[in-house]
């Protein structure tokens, strides 16, 4: 699996040579021959692989030993507790079990396998939180060097969470949203694996498989073959691009149709939500916008590189995209910790604020199955400016334990 294609012109390339087509979108891996054939693996056969690697015949290299082999496989858990609040059928997509913490881990295991496995000497990404903590664990242990680009102004606790992994970081100073291209484009020894490229989206797109697989197994919907919407937070585009790749794999398959295909539906923080405004407005390109401040901050993408992708994922599938604003984002975040016990990061809150907001608009119905995309762990993110509760004294706890029940 070495050929390139361009979802919108068709334009075809060998990999690795290029990422990004000729007329500007991004490429992915042209599984059109391998979908056609593809049928859902065998769960009880003898030696099954299980996380991205039980979709081997849709990916670019086969699995590897190492901290890879341990992603995916991540639980859908039915959130029946929190379906009035979101005003639809709901469950979530717990991203934060896979090794690092979050979904960064399926592109990561994909990337760095291959790069072990084509005698790469160095894999790479762009990143400053969960995709260059993901990378350089990855990393660890393979053949393969990594080396992570971050912005000079890097906080000294992210600096401390990507370099326990101790990959080469590369603190650069100008303009941080330019490196995404250059470092595609420079001429160097270094396997690229940032946010929408060909490995990392071919890794991604295993969550909505194992989402629809869950589905068709019926550990989903009994009634579903499918849920009727997949709900994800929206950065760069590439999540949802790969999401969109593993439905058109599956459409080509036969294991999905027109009538059981899930709708995509996106949400952005209101601050900065370039594809969000590109669907309000009508438009069918994603351009730049000027980013506020949000305390979603792993998603204030103010121009990302798979927008206008992303957007065509929602319209083929009939989905939509919303934005929301922060204090909606910290209060779904506290009700998916204090109503459904998830500790989500603040990114992955916006799922569920979206959510709210697309039943509001009739966009869900109260039957429709949807699921939320948890992307990351929240665990990350806490500090200790919470309340302190009112110390006990031993003799007097019996007392205070008889005073719950009254």
């Amino acid at each position: 699996m070495t050929r390139l294609v361009c979802y919108r012109c068709g334009e075809t390339a060998a990999f690795p040579e290029r990422k990004r087509c000729g007329c500007g979108e991004p490429l992915w891996f042209d599984t059109d021959g391998a979908a056609a054939g593809f049928a859902w693996p065998d769960e009880d056969a003898p030696g099954r692989t299980g996380g991205p690697w039980r979709y081997a015949d849709l990916l670019p290299v086969e699995r590897r030993d190492g901290v890879g082999a341990g992603a995916g496989d991540t639980p859908l858990v039915r959130a029946a507790g929190l379906d009035d609040d979101a005003g639809c059928r709901l469950w979530l997509k717990d991203e934060s079990q896979n090794p690092t913490g979050s979904f960064k881990d399926r592109g990561s295991a994909v990337g760095v396998a291959w790069a072990a496995a084509n005698d790469r000497p160095w894999v790479g990404t762009v990143s400053h939180g969960n995709m260059a903590i993901s990378t350089a664990a990855h990393a660890a242990g393979t053949d393969a060097d990594c080396v992570v680009l971050v912005p000079d102004d890097i906080s000294a606790e992210r600096l401390a969470a990507i370099a326990q992994y101790d990959p080469r970081i590369l603190r650069v100073s100008g303009d941080y949203g330019r490196l995404y291209y250059d470092a595609l484009d420079a001429d160097v020894p270094v396997e690229f694996v940032n946010s929408d490229t060909p490995l990392r989206v071919a890794g991604q797109k295993t969550t909505a498989l194992e989402i629809c697989a869950a589905f068709a197994a019926g550990a989903g919907d009994p009634d579903r073959t499918a849920p009727d919407a997949i709900v994800l937070p929206t950065s760069s585009g590439g999540h949802a691009s790969a999401s969109w790749k593993a439905l058109r794999e599956l459409e080509a398959a036969g294991l999905l149709d027109a009538d059981s295909l899930p709708r995509l539906c996106l949400v952005q923080a209101a601050a900065c939500d370039p594809i969000a405004e590109a669907y309000r407005e009508g438009r069918e390109e994603v351009t730049a916008v000027d980013a506020g401040e949000t305390v979603a901050y792993s998603i204030a993408n103010a121009d990302p590189p798979s927008g206008t992708r992303a957007l065509a994922a929602v319209r083929a599938t009939g989905g939509a995209v919303v934005s929301v604003p922060d204090e909606e984002i910290l209060d779904a975040q506290s009700t998916l910790a204090a109503e459904a016990g998830f500790c989500a990061e603040v990114a992955s809150a916006t799922t569920l604020a979206g959510i709210r907001r697309l039943s509001a608009a009739g966009e869900l119905a109260a039957d429709d199955a949807v699921v939320a995309v948890l992307t990351g762990t929240g665990f990350r993110e806490l500090d200790a400016d919470g309340e302190t509760p009112a110390a006990v004294d031993l003799g007097a706890l019996p007392e205070r334990l008889r005073a719950l029940a009254g």
